[in-house]
């Protein structure tokens, strides 16, 4: 029954199409899609290819006999970054796509620049499509309180813990599965978590504590959102710095360098040397994300052997999120969704909607999630076989209800590179907390103006 009405509701929503377009003769309709060139994410634009043949099924259903047909345009931008700014230059020229697919943190500027489509009204009549979306990822899509994308993929970034270490040092079964619990609970905090992994050096287990990203990024931006900072007001439009907040997370790098749990050179280390000193259990914690499982935990990558199972890979490995900046506050991890927006100035505009909601059906984006490693968008997603079967993207989206996620703003990339530098500052000693928030101040009214609003503490 619950099929039948589902099926009835994607009619009604194709009727409503065809009417809008008319059905007097077979004509074609032609829907440009932008999409990053990306050998990682290739469904991105290959779900909304494959999904117009199932629109073009429920609109011949209708009644109507238009064909839709989506012409891919992969733009070779190295990153998403330099592909929204082409994207911009596009709409700029009046060139702009019918519809494309953009980091979520380019949504503020693309909705103050006219080229988003509000979509609220529209996900409001489409439940059968959007009703099971995992509700915090639509914060991901939000500019001014308004929904202006759809998210088309989700991701856990997280603090990941060698419990054969934790066995090393003497803590019991009970302690160590028990640890992402009081986690959840706000029983276990950032400094507890410091204070472990210092005791797991100071006992010669592991030489390094807690090990993270060697360059800018956004794994990072939870440890200061589990000390209570926020990056952006409730209206998304003005990005702040709180200095109090700010400092409790920058404390907390400078207290794990200074105490011989994080290297000082952390910052200066490749890619390679971390992680392989996290596989080799060299390193107690390794901060990064759940497609990091996937890509070399398993198996004999980065040079030593882990389990390929799921049981055995849950026997050597935990996974926490960032835990409260203090005991009885809420942990925080972090998701980076890349999102379908709609030009709404597109001739189809409801017509490249109505093909987005296709492709964010359960068939679809799975395809997209087992082949890339990253987390659902749907809670139904859990249930479909091949999503169990990539066990540890089930087992992580739990996980999504305490994301965070980017402001979606668009100067807050220059926020974030300012940012690291404080962070790379008071890891290599060469500033202290006080001085990072210094820093902060001036290089982000320096180089932000009237973008940014510096506060001492948030209420």
């Amino acid at each position: 029954m619950r099929f039948i009405k589902s099926f009835a509701a994607v009619l009604v929503g194709a009727a409503a199409i065809a009417g809008a377009m008319g059905t007097a003769h077979a004509e074609d309709v032609v829907l440009k899609l932008w999409a990053r060139a990306d050998r990682s994410g290739p469904l991105r634009a290959g779900n909304i290819v494959a999904a117009a043949e199932t629109l073009n099924a429920a609109l011949k259903a209708a009644g109507s006999d238009k064909v839709v047909k989506v012409n891919v345009h992969e733009g070779p931008a190295t990153g998403f970054d330099a592909d929204a700014l082409d994207i911009l230059k596009a709409f700029a020229v009046n060139q702009g796509p019918d519809l494309y697919v953009a980091a979520h943190e380019w949504i503020g500027e693309f909705a103050k620049s006219g080229y988003a489509m509000q979509l609220d009204a529209f996900i409001a009549r489409n439940q059968w499509a959007f009703g099971d979306v995992i509700p915090i990822l639509w914060e991901s899509s939000k500019y001014d309180g308004k929904i202006y994308a759809v998210p088309q993929d989700s991701e856990i970034r997280m603090f990941f813990y060698n419990k054969d270490i934790l066995r090393k040092i003497g803590k019991d079964e009970a302690f160590i599965e028990g640890l992402p619990a009081q986690v959840e609970a706000g029983q276990f905090t950032m400094q507890d978590l410091s204070g472990l992994a210092k005791e797991v050096v100071a006992k010669g287990a592991a030489k390094i504590g807690i090990i993270h990203r060697p360059n800018v990024g956004p794994d990072y931006l939870m440890t200061f959102a589990a000390f209570g900072a926020r990056f952006v007001d409730e209206s998304g439009r003005q990005l702040i710095l709180p200095k109090a907040e700010i400092k409790k997370g920058l404390e907390w790098f400078a207290w794990n360098a200074a105490n011989g749990v994080t290297p000082r050179n952390n910052t200066s280390m490749t890619w390679d040397e971390i992680q392989s000193s996290f596989k080799k259990e060299e390193s107690f914690i390794y901060h990064q994300g759940v497609w990091a499982v996937g890509e070399w935990m398993l198996g004999d990558a980065k040079g030593a052997v882990w389990p390929k199972d799921r049981e055995g890979y849950f026997r050597k490995v935990g996974w926490l999120h960032a835990p409260a900046g203090i005991k009885g506050g809420a942990p925080a991890n972090l998701s980076h969704p890349i999102s379908y927006v709609v030009n709404p100035k597109s001739k189809h505009a409801e017509l490249a909607a109505m093909l987005v909601a296709y492709a964010t059906l359960p068939y679809f984006n799975t395809k997209h999630a087992v082949t890339t490693a990253h987390t659902a968008i749907l809670h139904g997603q859990r249930s479909m076989p091949a999503y169990a079967d990539a066990w540890y993207l089930e087992a992580a989206t739990p996980m999504l209800a305490r994301s965070t996620f980017l402001p979606n703003h668009p100067d807050f990339g220059r926020y974030n590179g300012i940012l690291f530098k404080a962070l790379q500052g008071v890891e290599t000693g060469r500033l202290t907390p006080d001085k990072a928030i210094e820093f902060l101040e001036d290089e982000m009214q320096n180089e932000l103006k009237a973008s940014v609003k510096i506060v001492a503490k948030l209420n």
